[in-house]
Formats: C-alpha cells, structure tokens, sequence
C-alpha cells in the first residue's frame, strides 16, 4: 500500500549513503535520512508540536553521493514521494509495520544554513558556452532596442 506524501522536517541522523552494484549496469544509488516531520500549531508562545513522527526517507538518485555530503543532521528538508506501509517480523517472530517514504524530491530548506557556493556550470568548466568578453551581449528576441 502506498500513499502521495509531502512533508518538512529535520534530519535527525548523519545521511547514509550506499551502492547497489549491477553485473553489467551502472550502480544504483540510494541515500537513507531519517526525518522527523513536525506538526507545528501556533500557541501563546510561538509554535508547539503536535504529533509529529519520524520516518525513514529512501532516495533512489543517481546523485546520492553528493547529496550525502551535503545533507546534515539538523537540516530542514521538503520530501515528497509516496508513503509505504512496510510489514516485517522482527528476532522474536512478532508481526512489525514500519511506515517509510519513497522520496522523488528532497530539498533543502533555507533555515540556519549559513552561506550558499554554486559550482560553475558544466559547459563553463568544458571551456564552452563562454560568453566572449569583446563582444555586446544580444538583443533578446522580439524586442528593439532603446537608445
């Protein structure tokens, strides 16, 4: 059974990142966080939560070793995926559920983080797609120029 989930929370564990290895195909890749998502309701004091729960969050991603190094313990992340009922029986042979989400998009969330660097575009390491620095820049399309 599997239901659409969107949700914010914290991470409340360091990312864990791992590699499942094919015979003849590339490496699929998954990163495991485990998020607390709140219930934030407004109160006489701010914000209080109620009933929230933690989940473990899967994203199968080509990218998941990077994303792992970036993901921090404390991180407010937006997940959005489908929720899974999971059944299993643990040593002592008692039925267990454990919801889970299967995450499509993981995003960070502005809060507390510090400074923001983005890499330069590939095409820019390549050495192409470089704007000529003697050259105007191009009218846009469908527009005159005002002088």
């Amino acid at each position: 059974m599997s239901t659409r989930f969107f949700g914010e929370g914290n991470i409340g564990t360091a990312p864990e990142y791992r590699e499942f290895r094919g015979e003849n195909e590339e490496p699929r890749r998954l990163l495991r966080l485990n998020v607390y998502f709140d219930n934030p309701v407004p109160g006489r004091d701010g914000f209080e939560d109620r009933g929230g729960l933690w989940m473990p969050v899967e994203w199968w991603n080509k990218d998941a070793e990077h994303w792992a190094s970036l993901f921090q313990k404390g991180m407010r992340v937006f997940v959005e995926g489908r929720q899974i009922r999971e059944e299993w029986r643990d040593a002592d042979n008692n039925e267990r559920v454990t919801l889970k989400v299967d995450a499509r998009v993981v995003a960070m969330l502005p809060y507390r983080i510090a400074t923001v660097t983005l890499s330069p575009k590939q095409q820019e390491i390549d050495g192409e797609g470089k704007p000529d620095d003697t050259e105007p820049p191009k009218e846009p399309k469908g527009r005159k120029a005002r002088r």
